[in-house]
């Protein structure tokens, strides 16, 4: 075959030229490029690691939607509710903390913690997060709750989505899918709370008086979390969520993972002469209650969420038959390796993975704490007109402008005096006040700014910039901050 990259300038009309039939050119692969989605209808499952879900899921919920309503006593005109994120104010409230703006570092700080946390407890036992307390999880349990009571068990699940349209059909889809926008649409009004006090909210919301922004936000949120809770499921898990490929490089060889006993389920089926089987008995129970439809007993896979569910089917199952329990279960990589059981000995909590984690966790703790218990009710900050650097007085005397930001952290009304040190026979005026004296005073939790003009004699500066600290003193308690900054004067 000549390309047209090679052709020639003449064929010779006796040349014999290779032909290809077109329709092999043509030819198209007829399979799709990916693997559709087949639904999962995991059935329901007893046992110790499905009640354990069931008492997260009911103590996760219940936070989420209740803590909004909590109600804190704070002195002066702050807020009385217990967790709130007053953007407005620019103030995070949670309890008897206040944090200001420019103390996110405390955020910061709560980040590192729950990031050092998620490594810790995935070193120790596997994707423990995804399969207990991660929003998808539990949100997903929540919506396969509405969906058994709706459409019933598993066999009657998967004859509804198989069975052609009819009004029976119609009425469980509807009624189910509603129920699922109402706790999505919860979901999104729930997160709204934390925003603004809940009570008032609550009533602007429903009198159409609440803001744009809120209800974009509960538009967005409910949308989210019905598409991901309720339609996607274990999709967010397998192809969204980047937790299933980052956490390889937080396990070792002795973390827990869920695994299968080969050596012991092999060779697996029914009935038959059991002395030549394996304690398997095919019967499948770890795959229809697995809410990622996979088979633990093909080894570690991505999909995994370490929800042990599996665990608790199997469980059941060996009872029935009379075997020991323990056919699936949670195992380190080291003993899944060499095909044996894990033992009470061979679990090792404490090594230097874990003990990094949990020392790090600590110091960032303790820095917190510490910055939290020292932290000054009074803070003050300074800034220098750049524009004119100073001013020539007609008296003589050489004046700088400053603007002067006094934080009362403090839910009480202060007053505060300014002093200058470093600049011999300062003189303190301040804008906007008759007097010109230098006090100041500042509502509660409240930070004010103020105009103040300072200056002094032009034979008393030595340089062409001065070094000066400006001191706020509480006039009540002697309590001060201070802020360093320069007086600037013309060349000696």
């Amino acid at each position: 075959m000549v390309t047209a990259a090679q052709k020639p300038e003449a064929l010779d009309p006796h040349d014999q030229v290779e032909t290809v039939d077109a329709k092999a050119l043509n030819t198209r692969v007829t399979g799709a490029l990916y693997k559709k989605r087949e639904k999962i209808f995991p059935r329901r499952v007893a046992g110790t690691f499905r009640n354990l879900k069931w008492v997260v899921m009911a103590v996760t919920l219940t936070v989420y939607y209740l803590a909004p309503w909590l109600r804190w006593d704070r002195a002066g005109d702050a807020p009385d509710q217990a967790i709130l994120i007053d953007i407005p104010a620019r103030r995070f409230y949670f309890f008897f903390i206040e944090i200001w703006p420019q103390e996110v570092y405390y955020i910061t700080g709560i980040l590192v913690i729950a990031a050092l946390a998620l490594f810790l407890f995935t070193s120790i036992a596997g994707r423990v997060w995804c399969g207990y307390t991660c929003p998808q999880t539990v949100w997903v349990d929540l919506f396969l709750i509405v969906e058994r009571f709706i459409d019933g068990d598993r066999n009657s699940r998967m004859r509804l989505e198989t069975a052609r349209w009819g009004l029976a059909k119609i009425f469980k889809r509807v009624v189910k899918h509603g129920i699922w926008l109402m706790i999505a649409a919860l979901t999104g009004g729930a997160w709204v709370f934390y925003f603004a006090d809940a009570p008032s909210l609550l009533v602007d919301l429903f009198t159409l008086q609440a803001g744009e922004v809120a209800y974009i936000t509960v538009a967005v949120l409910t949308a989210t979390t019905y598409s991901l809770g309720g339609l996607a499921r274990e999709q967010v898990c397998t192809y969204m969520c980047p937790w299933p490929r980052i956490q390889a490089a937080m396990i070792d060889e002795e973390s827990l993972i869920i695994s299968y006993q080969e050596r012991r389920g092999e060779p697996r089926g029914r009935g038959g002469q059991r002395d030549a089987l394996g304690d398997c008995v095919s019967c499948n129970q770890c795959v229809v209650v697995c809410p990622m439809g996979i088979d633990i007993r093909d080894g570690m896979q991505l999909e995994c969420i370490s929800c042990a569910l599996c665990v608790d089917a199997c469980n059941s199952v060996m009872d029935k038959i009379g075997k020991p329990r323990g056919l699936i279960g949670y195992n380190t990589l080291s003993n899944f390796a060499e095909g044996s059981e894990l033992k009470r000995s061979d679990l090792r909590l404490f090594r230097p993975r874990t003990i990094v984690y949990g020392v790090l966790i600590a110091v960032v703790g303790v820095i917190m704490l510490a910055a939290l218990v020292t932290r000054p009710s009074l803070e003050l900050n300074v800034q220098r007109d750049r524009n004119p650097l100073f001013v020539n007085l007609s008296s003589g005397d050489i004046r700088n402008g400053y603007t002067v930001k006094i934080l009362n952290k403090l839910h009480d009304t202060r007053q505060f005096r300014l002093q200058v040190d470093g600049l011999k026979a300062a003189k303190i005026r301040v804008i906007g006040r008759e007097d010109g004296a230098a006090l100041f005073t500042v509502k509660p939790d409240r930070l004010a700014s103020f105009r103040v003009l300072i200056a002094t004699p032009k034979a008393s500066l030595k340089d062409e910039t001065t070094d000066i600290r400006l001191r706020v003193i509480d006039a009540e308690n002697g309590t001060t901050a201070h802020n360093d900054t320069v007086f600037r004067g013309p060349k000696p």
